[in-house]
C-alpha cells in the first residue's frame, strides 16, 4: 500500500495528458529515482542500497505513448486479487483499453482499489498491471504497472514510459498484486523501467 500511494503521487503530473510530455516523463524518472535512493523509503535491499545510483530506464519514446478505446465494463463484481504473498487485496474490473502496437490488436484490462475509492484523493485512480515480451527479458519477469486516472469520453491514452516494477522486483518481503494473465500483451514494450538485476 505504501508503494502504491507513493506512485500515485509521483504520476499524477501524467494523469489525463492528451498528448505526449516528454518532460513528463523525464519527471517521473526523476522522481522514481530520488525515491529509490532515499533511504527513508526506499523499497531497495540494504546491499542495494548502498551502491544504488539510479534505476534502469528504457530509452523515453513517444511510440509507447498510446492511444486507446476505452469500454466500461458494467456489473463488475468486487474480486480478490493474488499478491506474492498471502494477501488478497479487493479490486473489481473497471473497463478494457483497446489499442494496436505494432500491428497487432492489444486489449488491457484496468482495476479499481476497492479500498482506495474509498478515499478522496484517489476516488479516480485506477490501477494497470501487464505483462509483455521483454517480461522475464529486459524487464521483470511478474510484469509492470501502470497508475493512471479515469479519463473523459472513450479515447484514452497510456503511456508506457511511465511504468514501472512492483516493489516485490527487488525485495521479497514486500507483497504485490500478480498480473492477471489476461494483461499479457503479444508485443514487446520498450518503455519505463527495466528489470533490476541481469
Amino acid at each position: 500500500m505504501k508503494q502504491l500511494f507513493f506512485l500515485l503521487f509521483v504520476v499524477q503530473i501524467a494523469f489525463a495528458q492528451q498528448k505526449f510530455e516528454k518532460d513528463s516523463v523525464i519527471q517521473f524518472e526523476k522522481d522514481l529515482n530520488e525515491h529509490y535512493a532515499d533511504t527513508a523509503s526506499s523499497p531497495l535491499k540494504k546491499s542495494d542500497l548502498k551502491k544504488f545510483k539510479a534505476l534502469n530506464f528504457f530509452a523515453i519514446d513517444e511510440r509507447f505513448f498510446v492511444k486507446a478505446k476505452f469500454i466500461r465494463t458494467a456489473n463488475e463484481k468486487p474480486f480478490e486479487m493474488p499478491t506474492t504473498t498471502s494477501r488478497k487485496p479487493m479490486y473489481v474490473k473497471y473497463g478494457e483499453l483497446y489499442f494496436m502496437m505494432d500491428n497487432v490488436a492489444c486489449k488491457l484490462n484496468v482495476y479499481q482499489n476497492i479500498e482506495l475509492t474509498k478515499m478522496p484523493k484517489y476516488a479516480t485512480s485506477l490501477f494497470l498491471p501487464f505483462t509483455d515480451l521483454t517480461s522475464g527479458v529486459e524487464s521483470y519477469g511478474g510484469g509492470r504497472y501502470i497508475d493512471i486516472e479515469i479519463q473523459d469520453g472513450l479515447n484514452w491514452t497510456i503511456d508506457f514510459n511511465q511504468c514501472y516494477n512492483p516493489y516485490c522486483a527487488y525485495n521479497e518481503q514486500y507483497s504485490c498484486p500478480l498480473t492477471p494473465a489476461e494483461n499479457d500483451l503479444k508485443v514487446a514494450i520498450k518503455a519505463g523501467v527495466k528489470k533490476f538485476h541481469d
